[in-house]
């Protein structure tokens, strides 16, 4: 005969409430007799039924990840931390991939009204102001990584911080013309970090003295080819910049591919710092601001749960993270007398 829950809680001599909760990750146990549960449970080789359990918790066990962008160092160090997370507490995901504004609205729309996930986790978007509102009359638990709404639970960086640290990091060393790659705005997706990366390089140049000079920014897509095209615009002008901080790891990994175009030797000729601290950063040796894009991951699903388990204290959280400037082999003192051409 199948083993049932009662077998469980007779072997580890518990009652069946008790069971539940381990099997629940209920923080509300002990250690040591959540530890009889776990031992009876691989003894006894016991495997909860799915379809049982979901009728006695009114849970799915299934949470909802909507993210844009999924191929992007940045979304897949966030995904890792989730999916890691969501196997140690028996949590399945779900990924809903959004390109454009078109797939975000049909899926905010239909999403919370079909309850097919136990809560939601956003990454690097905000539900727009008809949206919000739907969202909060479902009572559906969400909880947003790398953005933020007063309405729901929200894991940020201190974007701004950071940015003002990168420049910092290139004033310290001697540059003065510091050419700026921002990211754009993609659709209705209301990314913050654009405007807050901005504000930390305003922060850094007013504090050295240095007047903000608008032709020494550029904007591009969050990609390698929009930090190839802004590279080039930069590097084009009359008075080329000696360092170039970009607002992600993957525009400057455009920057390095132009300045090897252009023969311009990195950091001798042009220094470069970046911001993630993605992999490829680190294979290519770029100075970057770190961001702890897996632990954003892991709080978020555990942010999730704490809602899922206190339903009567849902309070939205703001919880800032703090970034790490690395230094790497792309900085270095500007080269003296010397026109980037």
């Amino acid at each position: 005969m199948a083993v049932t829950i009662h077998d469980v809680a007779r072997t580890a001599g518990v009652g069946i409430g008790t069971v539940s909760r381990v099997l629940n990750n209920n923080q509300a146990v002990k250690e040591s007799t959540r530890q009889k549960v776990l031992d009876a449970i691989a003894q006894l080789e016991y495997h909860p039924d799915p379809i049982a359990r979901s009728m006695i918790t009114r849970r799915t066990g299934v949470a909802g990840v909507v993210i844009p962008f999924i191929t992007r160092g940045f979304s897949v160090e966030v995904l890792r931390g989730l999916i890691n997370t969501a196997g140690h507490i028996g949590y399945e995901l779900v990924i809903y991939n959004l390109e454009d504004d078109i797939h975000s609205k049909i899926l905010f729309s239909n999403l919370p009204m079909r309850r097919k996930v136990d809560g939601l986790l956003m990454v690097s978007l905000v539900p727009d102001e008809k949206m919000t509102p739907v969202i909060l009359k479902s009572h559906l638990p969400v909880v947003l990584i790398d953005a933020y709404s007063p309405y729901f639970t929200s894991i940020i960086v201190n974007n701004i911080e950071g940015a003002y640290q990168a420049v910092k990091s290139l004033l310290k060393v001697g540059h003065r013309r510091i050419g700026f790659i921002n990211g754009i705005k993609e659709g209705n997706f209301k990314f913050n970090q654009a405007n807050d990366r901005l504000i930390g390089v305003h922060r850094a140049l007013a504090e050295a003295g240095i007047e903000f000079d608008p032709d020494l920014m550029a904007v591009s897509d969050w990609t390698r080819e929009g930090g190839q095209e802004a590279a080039e615009k930069l590097l084009s002008l009359p008075e080329p910049p000696t360092a170039i901080f970009a607002s992600s790891d993957i525009q400057a990994v455009g920057v390095l591919e132009v300045a090897r175009k252009k023969h311009l030797k990195v950091p001798r000729d042009l220094s470069i710092i970046g911001f993630d601290g993605i992999d490829l950063s680190e294979i290519l040796d770029i100075n970057t601001v770190q961001q702890p894009m897996e632990k954003m991951g892991e709080l978020g699903m555990n942010k999730l749960l704490e809602l899922l388990e206190n339903e009567n204290n849902k309070l939205p959280e703001l919880i800032r993270l703090d970034t790490c400037l690395l230094e790497r082999h792309t900085v270095a003192p500007p080269a003296r007398n010397k026109k980037l051409r």
